[in-house]
C-alpha cells in the first residue's frame, strides 16, 4: 500500500511539474454576484444588453415579449427596449450584415442567447472586467480572460481604459499566495528561470470612467445576470415553483408528524 501511495504521489508531482513547465497560464476568476430571481437587476440588465450589446450581437432565441416575465410591461418594452422592430413577439436580432461585421472585427459577433450556458456566469463577469489598453492589437484593446479578443471594449467610457499590472515572483507558490490575497481576477503566467508573473487589470486614475469601479461592477453584474437569465428563461419559474413546493412539503411534514403523534400517543 505504501508503494502504491508513493508511486501515486510521484506521478502527481510529475504531472504537476509537466503542467507548469508546459507554459499554461492560471486564470483565477472572481465570483459573479448575480441572482436570477432579482427582477430589478434583470430589468437593468435587459436595458444594458439592448443599449450596449444588441447593436452588434443578436439573441435570436430570445423574444421581446418574454421580458414581461421579469416584471416589464409591454409599453415599457416597446418604448425603451425595442428599436429594430415593432412586433413584441419578434426575437432580438440585429441588422448588421455578417460579412461587414467580419470585415470590421475580423470575426462575426456571436449570438448571445445561450452564451452564459456555454461560458458560465463567472467567466462572463470577469471578461467584462478584464479589458485593458494594448497598442499591439488591431483594436487597441486586449483582455486578460480572452487574450487577443477581436471585440473592442465597448464599455470603456463607463469603466475607463484599464491598464495591465504585472508583478514578478520567484516561484509559483508565492504567485498563488499573492493571487489569493487579491480576492479578485488574477492571471498567473510562467516566466524564465522558474519565475511567475501575476497579471491584474486596474483602473487608470488619470482617465476615470463615468462610473466608479464599484458602480461598473454592479453594471456588469446586472448585464451578466440578464445573460444568465436569457440562456434559460423558464428556469426562474422552475425555481419559484420549487421553493413553493419545498415550503408546502415542510408544512405538510409538520402536520403529518403531529397526526402521527396523535395516533400513537396511547401506544407509547
Amino acid at each position: 500500500m505504501n508503494k502504491i501511495a508513493s508511486f501515486s504521489a510521484a506521478l502527481l508531482f510529475a504531472l504537476t511539474g509537466a503542467a507548469l513547465a508546459s507554459g499554461g497560464a492560471d486564470v483565477r476568476l472572481e465570483y459573479a454576484p448575480i441572482h436570477r430571481l432579482d427582477a430589478e437587476s434583470l430589468q437593468r440588465g435587459a436595458r444594458n444588453f439592448v443599449n450596449y450589446c444588441l447593436p452588434c450581437h443578436s439573441a435570436k432565441y430570445m423574444r421581446y415579449e418574454r421580458l414581461q416575465d421579469i416584471g416589464l410591461t409591454e409599453k415599457q418594452i416597446r418604448d425603451n427596449l425595442m428599436f429594430g422592430t415593432d412586433k413584441i413577439g419578434s426575437t432580438m436580432t440585429v441588422a448588421m450584415n455578417p460579412a461587414e461585421a467580419k470585415n470590421w472585427f475580423g470575426a462575426v459577433p456571436p449570438d448571445l442567447s445561450v452564451e452564459a450556458r456555454i461560458r458560465g456566469s463567472d467567466w462572463l463577469y470577469n471578461y467584462f472586467l478584464a479589458f485593458y489598453r494594448d497598442d499591439r492589437t488591431t483594436t487597441g484593446w486586449n483582455n486578460l480572460v480572452f487574450p487577443n479578443v477581436a471585440m473592442p471594449h465597448v464599455l470603456w467610457q463607463l469603466s475607463g481604459p484599464g491598464k495591465l499590472i504585472e508583478t514578478e515572483f520567484e516561484n509559483h507558490e508565492k504567485a498563488i499566495a499573492a493571487a489569493i490575497g487579491i480576492k479578485g481576477l488574477a492571471k498567473l503566467e510562467p516566466a524564465a528561470g522558474g519565475k511567475w508573473i501575476l497579471q491584474t487589470v486596474a483602473a487608470d486614475p488619470d482617465a476615470p470612467g463615468t462610473l466608479t469601479p464599484v458602480q461598473y461592477q454592479a453594471f456588469v453584474a446586472d448585464l451578466v445576470n440578464f445573460l444568465e437569465y436569457m440562456g434559460e428563461p423558464t428556469k426562474n419559474k422552475r425555481i419559484s415553483i420549487g421553493i413553493a413546493v419545498l415550503l408546502y412539503l415542510g408544512l405538510l411534514f409538520v402536520l403529518v408528524y403531529s397526526l402521527k403523534r396523535l395516533y400513537w400517543k396511547d401506544v407509547h
